[in-house]
């Protein structure tokens, strides 16, 4: 039984500060955020998606509106496609300068490998690998989709690929409005496909 699971990065957000916004509420898309939204449930119009899930956060739940329209799919939240947790949030971390030069904040960057300023990475794929076999399996033979967040997506890629979770930011492969694809031979993964129907974007770009 061949199923498929894509994972929706939420578009892009209106963030006029340029703080990491992390889990803080209040963080909607911008005008280009509910474009990319609306290219990603264009893209995914022919799909046979019997499942949808999603994030808590209000940037997914905004994702998500245009993708159940073009559907016809009610979203279901799972608390677990939230995004990492993150001892910066509410700060402006722009290399070189705003918070990485506070000397209040460096104690949280002793160790990047767990990371040691916010969700461990490990927590994170085992966390999003449990919603993406829940999605296969109330999706069996069909396709679902799980709207989520570039971290979250990027770190079970990296799990799923047996590669080491701890990586550069700037290399991540998880645009905004993209769309990460896990095919599933009954409960075993056989491939990893990736889309940007809303085009390419800055992966190292403050938020998630």
């Amino acid at each position: 039984m061949r199923t498929a699971v894509h994972l929706v990065r939420h578009g892009e957000v209106h963030n006029p500060e340029h703080i990491l916004y992390g889990r803080l509420p209040g963080y909607g898309l911008s005008e280009t955020g509910r474009t990319q939204a609306l290219r990603v449930a264009e893209h995914l119009a022919s799909a046979d998606v019997t499942a949808l899930f999603v994030s808590p956060m209000q940037r997914a739940q905004e994702t998500a509106v245009p993708i159940a329209e073009k559907l016809g799919v009610d979203p279901v939240v799972d608390d677990r496609l939230i995004e990492a947790a993150n001892a910066f949030e509410g700060q402006y971390v722009g290399v070189g300068d705003g918070a990485l030069r506070k000397p209040e904040f460096w104690p949280l960057l002793r160790n990047p490998f767990r990371p040691s300023w916010g969700e461990p990475y490990l927590e994170i794929a085992h966390r999003m690998l449990g919603v993406a076999h829940r999605a296969r399996a109330a999706a069996a033979g069909h396709e679902a989709v799980c709207v989520t967040h570039q971290l979250p997506i990027w770190t079970l890629r990296r799990f799923l690929a047996g590669q080491r979770l701890w990586h550069n930011p700037t290399q991540r492969q998880c645009a905004l409005g993209s769309v990460t694809t896990l095919v599933f031979d009954d409960e075993s993964l056989v491939d990893i496909g990736y889309a940007e129907p809303s085009g390419t974007s800055d992966p190292s770009a403050t938020g998630a």
